[in-house]
């Protein structure tokens, strides 16, 4: 089943009632979605509301799949999180264990410990970073936390996938290994990111700027109009 994302009359505001994100209608039904623009502009807190992390001021965000009644997220956040995986730009920021193994089991709770173990260990193994099973998360690199990060929310089987900025981390063959694998994945996905060269392979991609949705469509085009934008800016 494939999972689509329903945003109507949503606004978030920050301190001083400063509007920091304004949507009024946006489905999210395409497989691989990108979200491009400046800092501050809106996107993570876009992403964030996918899942509950953040919460609308105004407006509704519903999950649809086929065959099951829509999921409120803002009435339901924590069932939400159950449906939509997040990974963070630093993987430290959710790296809770002390080991990768520990870190992936946990989300294997469901399981009986010694199979959540076992299952854990193969997870790590599609990610290439099984020899890494017992070393601190802290001594790993950046590129293989994030690859733990991602082994750890899959695991838990979502249906929909949300990622805040992923390269930011990483080196250039970091950032194709982790292209490749997005690339495999059979459920569908958001990804926020400043890498026009990523974003512009995506079927569709939202530009956010100023807390709203400036342009939504092929990646190569979006992309192709926010370079020109940006290029045109005064330094």
């Amino acid at each position: 089943m494939t999972l689509t994302a329903r945003l109507s009359g949503v606004v978030v505001r920050g301190d001083a009632g400063r509007v920091l994100l304004d949507v009024p209608e946006l489905t999210l039904d395409s497989p691989r979605t990108a979200v491009i623009g400046p800092n501050g502009s809106g996107k993570s807190t876009l992403l964030r509301l996918l899942n509950g992390l953040s919460r609308p001021d105004a407006g509704s965000v519903e999950l649809r799949e086929e065959g099951r009644s829509p999921l409120d997220v803002v009435r339901h956040p924590e069932q939400a999180r159950s449906v939509v995986g997040f990974v963070f730009s630093d993987p430290l920021a959710q790296l809770l264990m002390p080991t990768p193994l520990e870190d992936v089991a946990l989300s294997l709770q469901r399981l009986p410990r010694g199979e959540a173990k076992a299952t854990a260990a193969e997870w790590l193994d599609r990610f290439s970073v099984g020899h890494l099973a017992e070393q601190s998360v802290y001594e790993l690199s950046s590129g293989e936390r994030q690859r733990v990060a991602l082994a750890s929310v899959l695991a838990a089987g979502p249906s929909y996938l949300v990622l805040d900025e992923p390269t930011t981390l990483l080196d250039r063959h970091s950032v194709r290994r982790l292209e490749a694998f997005l690339g495999t994945l059979r459920i569908p996905h958001l990804l926020a990111t400043h890498d026009l060269d990523v974003a512009g392979r995506y079927e569709r991609v939202l530009w956010v700027d100023g807390g709203r949705v400036v342009r939504d469509g092929p990646g190569a085009d979006v992309v192709a109009a926010y370079r020109e934008h940006t290029d045109a800016m005064p330094l």
